[in-house]
């Protein structure tokens, strides 16, 4: 997993309130194992007709947004099902933050097993990043982990709360087998220990 210290990109605008799992990941597309290759299918009855064509009016078929690295978005982002398939599809379309007045707990969680820093703020602060946001292509948020900050194009900066396990993971770029992999001497020493002390099993 990537490392996450500081991001500076173009922020996308999605208020929409309640958007689920099934809206960021149709059910359809679940049947893989694999965490690459789902962007393409990212929001996909919102960004595509029937007939596979691109929704000109949703957000990240427009030009401006195209290459967002950043969601600002309504209340509840992630809600519904547990599906990890969910933040698989953001990673690989290219998102690498949210920002919501809450998520899902589940999504919450899994965003930061994938590399994904999801940050609540007020809903104030995130009326603010969503005009912002509005502004195209031109006007980068900058997203500052190490000191727990959002700052818009035009620099008003806003403060937020992370857990500091779940920072420290996202800083050294750490899932949960890179988190088994720091304590690879203890488990060989523990497993050679166990080897001897019991060779028969």
């Amino acid at each position: 997993m990537d490392k996450f210290e500081t991001l500076t990109g173009v922020a996308a605008p999605m208020p929409l309130v309640n958007i689920d799992t099934d809206m960021i990941i149709p059910k359809q597309f679940l049947k893989t194992i694999k965490r690459s290759g789902l962007g393409v299918n990212l929001f996909d009855e919102m960004r595509y007709n029937q007939d596979g064509s691109e929704i000109p009016d949703f957000v990240l078929n427009q030009p401006a947004y195209r290459n967002a690295e950043i969601l600002v978005a309504g209340d509840n982002f992630g809600c519904g099902s547990s599906r990890e398939h969910a933040p698989w599809a953001l990673k690989d379309f290219g998102i690498k933050s949210i920002i919501s007045t809450s998520f899902a707990d589940i999504f919450y969680n899994n965003c930061f097993k994938n590399g994904i820093l999801p940050i609540v703020l007020p809903q104030d602060q995130v009326e603010i990043l969503m005009e912002d946001a509005r502004k195209g292509e031109n006007a980068r948020v900058t997203v500052d982990l190490i000191n727990q900050t959002v700052t818009t194009s035009d620099g008003q900066s806003f403060a937020f709360e992370v857990d500091a396990f779940k920072k420290h993971c996202l800083l050294n770029g750490l899932d949960d087998i890179g988190l088994s992999m720091e304590k690879v001497a203890a488990i060989d020493a523990f497993e050679q220990n166990a080897t001897q002390a019991r060779p028969w099993v």
